[in-house]
């Protein structure tokens, strides 16, 4: 059986068939469209779309925020970093831990206090100009494409290895299940599909964690020293510099994930969910609990994985190492061919395509939120559009914007895109963060500083990338020869700076007569509640 799993010609053979596996996709796709069926009964009016009514319980948010979390990137990808490259693996998983302490200290409950639907009512309560809300919508939708579109196209090429398909039918029926969620269902339907997710991928990782330590006798020091043995480079294996290679980049890289988690519109939007803010910071601290657990068993068993199935085979299956946690539930199960093997390769395959349609569908309900409310409510019709039309405008948008990101997903599925998931969070770091932390805890903040931010962290974040080693050289899309201009592929620690610097000079040298009063008023929201939108009977 060892012999057939390190055969590297047997490889393809084993990633796209099998019945079991088959099936089980097709029963995951049901329970998530009768839930989603469910769901669409609950979504009741603007609320019960864009926020579920606001009636969720700390620790059914808590779930679906740490479903958001426990994506493949998280379930997949770092297990194959870690399994190929060690050490460097973790920083992934320690940079998004960090953000959340964070959101849980510093943000989840003024955001609850102060918002309604999407985060640019955080920063509207106290600066409503249209300016402000129009950049803070814009820079949203931006970090929306650029994570849902390396979302999808990761998302065709780990379901065409996983199932029967080519890579652009995987790209469409994830497309359209995503779209179909967040359609019928709205944040309920999404919602429960993340906790349904949440709850089989922890209990998957753990289960199998207990059969790789159980491979080694529950003797993790013996794990640790097998695949230090087996790695591609055993001197780096347990120590930086195997992957990342440039300590400022790695530092830079850690920054964009930790204060860039707090900046997802996506996951923002999650605390507006729940009754009270209250409910938002226990919401973050059980979610809080769920991903450091899932953190460190993605680790171990990617530790796990370089020991048993060893970095060899797994690259012979994906270059990218993403196949490292299927490999090795096939070794766990008794190897290939075998039933054991089969059906761990079944549910861990299903798995992983439910971490994906939960985290694309929560993507989608935060973007349909965003155009709905805070483009066409709040500045086409200018704070005077009904419930039942913010709605119907959220649909449209939710079929046209899926389309749009589907099709962009189909045109540049041949490269490599790993980078705008960088991206995404280098500009929710650079601009929207900002945005958020000056707006709720700083007295002099203006309108124009608040445009300014966000105007300068988009445009920093997004000319550093495309003059970094992401895009051009050796390893980037395009002039493959040229030597770019900086070397950090994650600007961070550069656009971070810039976008608070210019928001705290612009407020500076522009002076606003209400911003001390509206300061007031924010502060008595945010702190008491008083004013906060309370939840929607059902």
């Amino acid at each position: 059986m060892r012999s057939k799993l390190l055969a590297g010609s047997n490889m393809s053979n084993f990633m796209s068939g099998g019945g079991v596996r088959i099936a089980a996709f097709a029963a995951f796709i049901l329970l998530s469209l009768l839930l989603t069926s469910w769901a669409s009964r609950r979504s009741k009016g603007a609320a019960g779309f864009f926020v579920a009514g606001r009636n969720l319980t700390p620790m059914q948010n808590g779930l679906a925020i740490s479903g958001d979390f426990m994506s493949a990137a998280s379930f997949l990808g770092v297990t194959g970093l870690v399994a190929l490259f060690g050490f460097d693996g973790l920083v992934y998983q320690v940079g998004f831990i960090v953000g959340w302490l964070m959101i849980m200290l510093i943000v989840a409950e003024p955001v609850r206090n102060c918002g309604k639907y999407t985060l640019s009512d955080v920063v509207a309560l106290r600066l409503p100009s249209a300016s402000v809300r129009g950049a803070t919508a814009a820079s949203s939708l931006l970090i929306a494409l650029a994570y849902l579109l390396a979302q999808l196209v990761g998302a065709g090429a780990l379901a065409s290895l996983l199932l029967p398909i080519g890579t652009d039918a995987a790209v469409i029926l994830i497309g359209v299940l995503m779209i179909a969620y967040v359609l019928f269902g709205g944040m309920v339907g999404a919602t429960y599909v993340q906790i349904v997710k949440a709850v089989l991928v922890w209990s998957a990782a753990a289960f199998l964690l207990v059969l790789a330590l159980a491979h080694f006798s529950f003797d993790v020091g013996a794990m640790f020293t097998k695949a230090k043995a087996s790695s591609l480079h055993p001197d780096h294996y347990l120590i930086p510099g195997a992957y990342l290679k440039n300590p400022l980049d790695t530092v830079s890289l850690a920054f964009a994930l930790a204060l860039g988690t707090a900046g997802l519109p996506h996951v923002m939007t999650r605390f507006y969910t729940v009754p009270s803010a209250v409910d938002a910071r226990h919401s973050a601290k059980i979610a809080l609990v769920v991903m450091t657990s899932f953190a460190i068993m993605v680790c171990l068993l990617g530790f796990a994985a370089c020991a048993i199935v060893g970095p060899q085979s797994i690259l012979q299956s994906n270059k990218a190492g993403n196949s490292a946690i299927t490999l090795l539930a096939v070794s766990l199960g008794g190897g290939v061919g075998s039933f054991g093997g089969e059906m761990l390769l079944a549910c861990v395959s299903a798995i992983a395509f439910a971490t994906i349609l939960a985290v694309v569908s929560g993507i989608m309900i935060s973007s349909a939120s965003t155009i709905a409310h805070d483009i066409f409510a709040m500045l086409v019709f200018r704070n005077d559009a009904q419930d039942k039309r913010q709605v119907r405008v959220a649909k449209i948008a939710t079929v046209t914007f899926g389309v749009v990101a589907i099709c962009l997903a189909l045109a540049v599925k041949s490269l490599n895109v790993a980078f705008l998931v960088g991206l995404a969070f280098v500009i929710a770091a650079s601009a929207n963060l900002p945005v958020i932390l000056m707006t709720l805890y700083w007295r002099r903040f203006t309108d124009a500083g608040a445009v300014a931010a966000v105007v300068v962290g988009v445009l920093s974040s997004i000319g550093l990338v495309l003059v970094g080693p992401a895009v051009i050289g050796a390893h980037g899309l395009v002039f493959k020869t040229t030597t770019p201009l900086i070397s950090l592929a994650n600007p961070g620690i550069i656009s971070i700076p810039c976008g608070f610097l210019a928001g705290w000079l612009v407020s500076l040298i522009t002076s606003q007569r209400t911003s001390a009063t509206s300061f007031e008023e924010q502060q008595l929201r945010m702190l008491s509640g008083y004013g906060a939108e309370e939840a929607v009977e059902h």
